[in-house]
């Protein structure tokens, strides 16, 4: 297919590929799938090889969210059964931390609900992070807060954050569907923030919200000109309890056809599987290791992921391997000249589920339940997460 072979030659290149080009990806037909799968493989290995990175999301604070995105368990409004506790303290926090880090995550993810952080919620987590630093050494953290001030990167900085996310999430024509509360532009001045302070910015989206091809794309071509390192791409949970409860659109065909078309956007960052693969790619999840080349390793913010166990025995079955903590992740252009997203105009946690992460994270569970009939919602496959952070329990790593 010359579309495919010229994306590939575009890839290798870190060409942005035309707006007709990525929304050809996405009209794709179910018979060429294994193509495009491969095409944008080759991109994927020709950056990354078979290393997949494994990221470990600890909910520092869960719940009682007072903005509106439509998308989050933790909402305002949300009647979705989700566990709900204030600040973990940083002890806590690092002893959650160390669960993912044993099952070989890298990265550790430390995400609070709400608008955005207070300076004393910068206190606190600038601890948290210095105490987790302390106790793992080589980690990198990620933080995810929502909304950020004016010097409150720069202050997560000199604690040791290595990252930060706030997802785009959708098209800025279709933002204000899913959020009331704040703005498209409120996510792009914080994802610049982090940027200016010298972090790796991590930016992603949801998929699966009722958008069409055209925001997708808009919101892939916005992120790759805002750079970031890092670009999670998460699958709607539907959770009961939220507005977007019943919105069923994604197959698994569609996800990967997703991920391949943000991979050959933005050809040499890191694009991350994040919240939703168990549910909507569900079997074919080894496919997706050949598009992105970082996932998140066990549960989720609220809902709970398939084992830990088994993440790690999909990766090696699928004939990949684990990214040590000796690994850099990124090719060396991009840490060597601070360039993203293959654009060179400017200098990841990522789940969808938190208005602060920006990660509406989702997931599934392993278990016995009957199998849905093809086409009807899986929603067998929606757990509430009961047990980590939070709670008595030991974590799923």
């Amino acid at each position: 297919m010359d579309l495919l072979n010229t994306l590939v030659d575009k890839g290798l290149r870190r060409e942005l590929p035309t707006r007709e080009e990525a929304l050809a990806v996405l009209a794709t037909s179910d018979d060429d799938l294994l193509d495009v799968v491969a095409a944008a493989g080759k991109v994927r290995r020709h950056w990354f090889g078979r290393r997949v990175k494994l990221n470990y999301l600890v909910n520092l604070k869960s719940g009682l969210c007072p903005e509106d995105c439509s998308y989050c368990s933790q909402r305002l409004g949300s009647t979705a059964g989700i566990l709900k506790y204030t600040w973990l303290k940083p002890d806590e926090a690092s002893q959650a931390a160390a669960a993912g880090l044993a099952g070989g995550a890298k990265r550790v993810c430390l995400v609070a609900s709400g608008r955005g952080p207070t300076d004393r919620d910068v206190d606190r987590v600038s601890e948290t992070i210095k105490t987790i630093k302390e106790q793992n050494e080589g980690v990198e953290v990620c933080a995810c807060l929502g909304l950020l001030s004016d010097g409150q990167a720069e202050r997560l900085r000199e604690a040791g954050a290595d990252a930060y996310n706030h997802n785009l999430n959708t098209s800025e024509g279709t933002y204000a569907d899913i959020t009331t509360t704040h703005t498209y532009a409120d996510r792009v001045d914080t994802v610049q923030k982090a940027h200016a302070a010298g972090l790796s910015a991590c930016s992603g989206l949801i998929a699966g919200m009722g958008e069409s091809d055209e925001d997708l794309v808009d919101v892939v071509f916005a992120l790759r000109a805002l750079d970031p390192d890092s670009v999670p791409v998460n699958f709607l949970i539907p959770f009961e309890g939220t507005p977007l409860a019943k919105e069923w659109n994604l197959t698994p065909q569609r996800c990967l056809r997703i991920l391949a078309m943000a991979r050959f956007v933005c050809p040499d960052v890191e694009v991350r599987i994040a919240g939703g693969r168990e549910v909507h790619l569900r079997t074919m999840q080894p496919l997706a290791l050949h598009l992105a080349n970082s996932i998140f390793l066990g549960d989720y913010l609220t809902s709970e992921g398939q084992a830990g166990k088994a993440d790690l025995e999909m990766i090696a079955d699928a004939g990949f391997e684990v990214e040590g903590a000796d690994r850099v992740t990124l090719p060396e252009h991009r840490t060597a000249a601070g360039a993203g997203c293959g654009s060179h105009e400017s200098a990841g946690c990522g789940s969808h589920e938190s208005a602060g992460c920006g990660s509406h994270e989702g997931g599934g569970v392993c278990g016995s339940a009957a199998v849905a009939p093809t086409g009807e919602p899986r929603t067998d496959l929606v757990a509430v997460r009961r047990r980590g952070a939070g709670t008595d329990l030991a974590p799923n790593a």
